[in-house]
């Protein structure tokens, strides 16, 4: 698809026009953040304490799991240039429906399906907003995470639903062939929005809206309808990790993703997916999660006070968004040079 605000052809985020000089956005997408990846493991190996165990390694996949699961589901999001502010308040809503649904009598299936559709309607209300009604994405999942945290206090009193008892704990901390639950599902989620990104007709769709909306909705795109959707499966993942948090602790927690969101964004953006939308694959999602897993499970084995992790993890994030401006660079040069012969405009 030839988007021609920027004068560059890009087929589900790769460049493929000619382009003078050092292209950075295409070599961190495909080397950068993986080295990035691989020198993090490396460091950590050597100056965390037992960080290279079986058993920590473990443990990181499972703590990342809740995390990488929210980021694929923003990946959608961000893909269409939009954003999801609520999707931390969404895990809340969701782990405390499902547990109520668990506690009510309900079979172990059917509270984890009524937690994920609890999140997808709430992605539902969001991108119909956004979608239908045109109003801010930004504004809106604003309105919604207040909106929906305030709800999980409500539906909790303000305090813990504990339950040992609670018939879908496996969930959490459950394992599958020796491998954490989470960690199972986690892999799932990501080999779906993979088949569903690079192999169907909507994921050409979800790039086309993020390239250039206009251009998709003249080509046929029911742009509308896509980006409605996008929010439903950014709701359904981040209802689908309230779950699996609920099934760790044990508890509907209504503080649970508190801050969460920001942690996903940045996971999505070290990923290589462009926030001004229409460039990014999935994979890369995954490992900007792991990226912030390894940090984050490191800092703690080095015994780093909490505020010094916050300084770090924000610092994180403001280098996400900073690289995510210089691999815009050469589009933005692209799409303001005047072609060679052409009369500039007075």
């Amino acid at each position: 698809m030839t988007d021609n605000s920027s004068g560059a052809t890009t087929t589900r985020g790769k460049p493929t026009a000619a382009g003078a000089g050092f292209d950075f956005a295409y070599w961190w997408d495909r080397v950068g953040i993986l080295a990035v990846l691989v020198v993090l493991v490396a460091l950590m190996a050597v100056i965390a304490p037992n960080f290279a165990s079986v058993d920590n390694l473990f443990n990181i996949a499972r703590s990342i799991s809740i995390n990488a699961i929210l980021a694929a589901g923003l990946t959608f999001v961000i893909l269409t240039a939009g954003i999801d502010l609520s999707v931390g308040s969404i895990v809340a809503v969701s782990g405390v429906v499902a547990v109520m649904t668990a506690l009510a009598g309900a079979p172990a299936p059917v509270a984890i399906l009524v937690g994920i559709l609890a999140g997808a309607a709430a992605g539902f209300v969001n991108g119909a907003l956004t979608a239908y009604l045109s109003l801010a994405a930004f504004i809106i999942t604003l309105g919604t995470m207040t909106l929906l945290r305030g709800l999980a206090y409500t539906l909790t009193d303000g305090q813990p639903i504990v339950s040992n008892t609670l018939n879908f704990r496996d969930i959490g901390n459950g394992y599958f062939a020796g491998i954490p639950a989470p960690v199972v599902v986690m892999v799932l989620v990501y080999l779906a929005a993979w088949f569903v990104l690079e192999r169907t007709r909507f994921g050409r769709h979800v790039y086309a809206v993020g390239g250039n909306a206009e251009a998709a909705r003249l080509a046929g795109i029911n742009v509308k309808r896509v980006t409605c959707i996008v929010y439903v499966i950014a709701g359904a993942c981040a209802g689908l990790a309230g779950v699996i948090f609920a099934a760790r602790v044990v508890s509907a927690q209504p503080t649970a993703g508190t801050g969460y969101e920001l942690d996903a964004i940045a996971a999505v953006v070290l990923g290589g997916t462009s926030l001004m939308g229409g460039r990014g694959r999935i994979y890369g999602t995954l490992i900007g999660s792991v990226i912030l897993g390894v940090l984050s499970t490191g800092l703690i084995l080095m015994n780093v006070p909490f505020f010094t992790q916050l300084l770090i993890k924000g610092a994180v994030i403001i280098l996400a968004v900073a690289i995510d401006g210089l691999k815009q660079r050469p589009i933005r040069r692209r799409a303001n040079a005047v072609p060679t012969g052409a009369v500039p405009a007075e």
